[in-house]
């Protein structure tokens, strides 16, 4: 059975994970921080996004990109930055949010988020792309 994005939402807080996707009733747990999740089932996997429902605790401009890559349809955030809400309003996505902030920070609290800052002079989804993959390869050894 599908479920609404409150109770999507409700699940985020509950399981203490850092995204939910629902999509056709089947519920995705991600616990990768920042956009790892996202980007992954954009390259390998997008059926899980294409029409979902996704709740997510911090969502900036890059998250938001994945997202509209991944052909997402209904979005709650706790906090959403207004860069990715800029985003978000090229394309049909309902969007809730707790908090809209002007940036997302990053995680020492000392500036703007690296996939924030890496994506703001982007205007649209696919120009992000290859600048979020370039960021998140970088870690991976």
């Amino acid at each position: 059975m599908n479920k609404t994005i409150t109770e999507i939402a409700a699940i985020l807080h509950a399981e203490g994970c850092s995204c939910v996707i629902c999509n056709n009733g089947n519920i995705t747990l991600c616990h990768k921080r920042g956009v790892a999740d996202l980007l992954w089932f954009v390259q390998n996997d997008t059926s899980v996004l294409r029409g979902a429902m996704i709740a997510d605790k911090v969502i900036g401009k890059g998250a938001a990109a994945l997202m509209i890559l991944g052909g997402v349809k209904s979005i709650y955030a706790d906090v959403i930055s207004e860069p990715a809400l800029e985003l978000l309003s090229t394309v049909p996505v309902e969007v809730h949010f707790g908090e809209r902030v002007p940036n997302i920070i990053n995680r020492a609290g000392t500036g703007v988020c690296p996939v924030e800052t890496l994506c703001k002079d982007c205007s649209s989804a696919q120009e992000c792309l290859p600048l979020i993959q370039n960021f998140v390869n970088s870690f991976v050894k």
